[in-house]
């Protein structure tokens, strides 16, 4: 990321990068420094984005909620659900910061290598969500999203038949290959005010992998893909399904 000159051409340059990166001028600019600011870099709750991704993780969940209620008229309720799961996953969601160029105008602390590799972007795009909706409301939110997120990067025909609950599917493996493989929970500690848990996934008593968030169902849902990438088993089913 290049850095961002103080003065009269700070505001135009950090416009310009937004405007480049999701295709309209900001009206308030400081939601979205305050949006693309991660906690290790800022620790006040007015500085960093966590307040705002809490905000943006309800709108868009909302948006999409709204947008596959319309889209799917005769599905079932479970079926809306795991669609919405699918959608707002935080690896979905990280993958689609990084493609959309988040990630190079998020301040974060770039010698810690473990947040380069760390699923912030995504954390990040919910910001962004939470800053649109305060800096245009929810209307201009929801025609962003779907035009910037939902028609670019999740297509549904792909999403009703993605398998995205890796503790299962890692399970399976163990279950056919009799191995015993437990959940545990490595690690629970305070950072920013919030409670960030590391889970281990541990087959036949070794530590196999391990993931970190903000509760301990999406933790272990990353140590289980870390460790199904690590088994080389998701790479076995993408060449099945090409073959």
């Amino acid at each position: 990321m290049h850095r961002i000159i103080r003065g009269n051409g700070a505001t135009a340059s950090f416009k310009e990068q937004l405007r480049n990166v999701l295709g309209f001028v900001p009206g308030k600019d400081v939601l979205y420094r305050t949006a693309l600011t991660h906690r290790s870099v800022k620790d006040g709750a007015d500085e960093n984005n966590e307040r705002l991704e809490y905000l943006g993780d309800a709108i868009l969940s909302a948006i999409i909620a709204d947008f596959l209620f319309k889209k799917y008229p005769y599905k079932e309720e479970g079926f809306l659900t795991e669609m919405r799961s699918k959608m707002v996953n935080r690896n979905q969601l990280n993958e689609i910061a990084i493609k959309m160029g988040l990630k190079k105008i998020s301040n974060f602390n770039k010698f810690d290598g473990s947040l380069k590799m760390s699923q912030i972007f995504g954390n990040t795009l919910e910001a962004i969500v939470g800053a649109i909706y305060l800096d245009k409301g929810f209307d201009k939110s929801r025609k962003w999203v779907i035009e910037r997120i939902i028609q670019p990067y999740l297509f549904l025909d792909d999403l009703e038949n993605l398998e995205i609950n890796h503790k299962n599917k890692l399970y399976g493996w163990a279950n056919k290959n009799g191995k015993n493989l437990e959940f545990e929970t490595l690690d629970e500690r305070i950072e920013g005010g919030r409670r960030l848990f590391t889970v281990g996934a541990v087959v036949d008593g070794e530590l196999l992998s391990q993931g970190k968030a903000y509760n301990k169902k999406d933790a272990s849902q990353i140590a289980a893909q870390t460790a199904l990438d690590k088994l080389g088993i998701n790479k076995i089913d993408a060449g099945e399904e090409t073959a």
